[in-house]
């Protein structure tokens, strides 16, 4: 991947760079001649993974940043408070110019339209190419739809420099969720029976990653876009397909975390991060030596030889807390340290001691240790199969039927040495608490993954207006985002998300 990497680092250089949907300048890749051969091809298909790694931050905050996840005790001044709090206007919309998400998808754009026109040695090369790359503009335009509902489509790169014809309309969320499933299908008719990795590696899209994001696409268009039963039949269908493909859960969720389980089975899709290349931003969820190294963890193991130079801008919420709070399941561990002031007469604290609480420092991916510095270089997964079976879980639920199998297989692994059936094990109940039970699963598996908010939102509005403690019934419109004045200065085409005035 680095070969291809530097090749379009380079290339990148020579094309001016684009504002969302006001572009000033054309495609220079398209006619500069980028496209004329397999190299160039594969150049810009190893581009598109970089651009992705280059919005993982902000995929991450709109995925997770507005659930009930965090706003807790930081040792440090808090970042993004105002999405934590859902306190957001029209003069204070975030994510100005569509977060930068057309940028990325220009750049999709640009493969599909040249790619087809390229001779390959291998002509089913190019085939998986095109499936990755439908899949990847499938993902931006479900999260575009997911973050601000209607929004422009477009299915062309920009060769025209007349600003009147950069201008676009917001088009209504059911078409940009057709364009979603048509671009989904696309995706697998491109792979085919292909179900290989690219490369041998997860860091590439794949048929499976399709499958996962066709799932979660049709149960969100099924109960929140009036699709019913035939759309949840359609995600069952999808996610059971994935198991085919060389994925499962791993056995321990110890083989998970730590650059040295990057090639477990669980993974389905992951952005790549490496030492000299780029780090991952998760160094924010951690600290100082100065504040972490005088605590102690929940054991009572002193901090004073921990290696790390931080920072504390997120802390997790007391729900959050006490939701991990059960020293059988190993995801509380896995996923913080919690530090104390004291190592309670080196007893710690097997259990969440308020008044002695320090904070927390995000453990899933704290990199490792080369000499005196943390290298942040894990790769961050987008999908994995516990993912699936949890969406499952959700399809058959919504479908009537009973999820308990799938939420179980997780609890069980969860549990592992300490899972008795008695105490652990969940019983199919009414479709609302089955729903209850997926979310507090999901809750408890994918913190930092960038999943909670959107589980939230898929769910229906009643689940995130009793989840998330900072909306009320009747602010509703709020689970959508404003677009910035700017934007609509720059666009007067476009107009504001109902529900917000100036």
């Amino acid at each position: 991947m680095k070969k291809y990497l530097y090749i379009f680092i380079a290339a990148l250089t020579l094309s001016a760079c684009e504002s969302e949907l006001e572009l000033t300048s054309p495609s220079q890749l398209t006619t500069a001649g980028f496209w004329d051969t397999e190299e160039g091809a594969k150049t810009a298909h190893t581009g598109l993974f970089a651009n992705l790694r280059s919005s993982a931050s902000t995929l991450w905050l709109l995925g997770e940043m507005r659930s009930d996840i965090w706003g807790g005790r930081t040792y440090e001044s808090p970042a993004n408070e105002s999405l934590i709090e859902s306190n957001i206007t029209v003069a204070t919309a975030p994510f100005g110019g569509w977060a930068g998400l057309y940028t990325r998808i220009h750049r999709v754009n640009d493969f599909i339209i040249n790619v087809p026109n390229i001779t390959f040695n291998d002509a089913s090369e190019k085939k998986h190419l095109l499936g990755q790359a439908y899949g990847l503009r499938a993902l931006y335009y479900y999260t575009l739809l997911k973050t601000w509902g209607d929004v422009p489509i477009i299915l062309e790169p920009f060769t025209d420099v007349d600003p009147a014809n950069l201008s676009r309309i917001r088009t209504p969320k059911k078409d940009v969720m057709a364009l979603i499933k048509s671009d989904l299908e696309a995706s697998l008719t491109s792979f085919g029976s292909d179900g290989s990795y690219w490369e041998s590696s997860k860091v590439f899209w794949s048929k499976a990653a399709t499958l996962t994001l066709k799932g979660e696409v049709f149960i969100w268009s099924g109960n929140l876009l009036g699709g019913g039963a035939a759309d949840f039949t359609v995600a069952k269908t999808a996610l059971q397909k994935v198991a085919t493909l060389g994925v499962s859960l791993e056995p321990n969720i110890s083989n998970l975390w730590g650059v040295p389980n990057e090639g477990n089975s669980e993974f389905i899709f992951a952005i790549q991060y490496q030492q000299d290349e780029a780090s991952n931003f998760y160094n924010g969820l951690t600290g100082r030596s100065t504040e972490i190294n005088p605590q102690f963890n929940n054991v009572g193991e002193s901090m004073s030889d921990f290696v790390i130079a931080g920072a504390n801008r997120y802390g997790q919420s007391e729900k959050t807390i006490l939701l991990l709070d059960d020293s059988d399941d190993a995801r509380g561990d896995a996923t913080f340290i919690k530090l104390y002031t004291d190592d309670n007469g080196g007893a710690g604290y097997p259990t969440y001691s308020e008044p002695t609480y320090f904070g927390s420092i995000f453990k899933k991916f704290l990199g490792q240790v080369n000499g005196s510095e943390r290298i942040f270089e894990n790769d961050v997964p987008l999908y994995r199969y516990a993912d699936v079976v949890l969406l499952l879980a959700e399809a058959k639920n919504l479908l009537g039927e009973d999820p308990s199998s799938e939420i179980n297989q997780i609890r069980k692994r969860a549990y592992g040495a300490n899972y008795v059936v008695a105490n652990h094990a969940y019983v199919n109940g009414s479709q609302a608490d089955n729903t209850d039970a997926i979310l507090n699963e999901r809750y408890k598996e994918f913190i930092g993954e960038g999943k909670r908010w959107w589980d939230l939102r898929r769910a229906g509005d009643s689940f995130v207006i009793d989840n998330v403690s900072f909306l009320s019934a009747g602010e509703e419109y709020k689970l959508v985002l404003p677009i910035t004045n700017d934007m609509i200065g720059r666009n007067p085409l476009l107009e504001q998300t109902i529900g917000y005035t100036n």
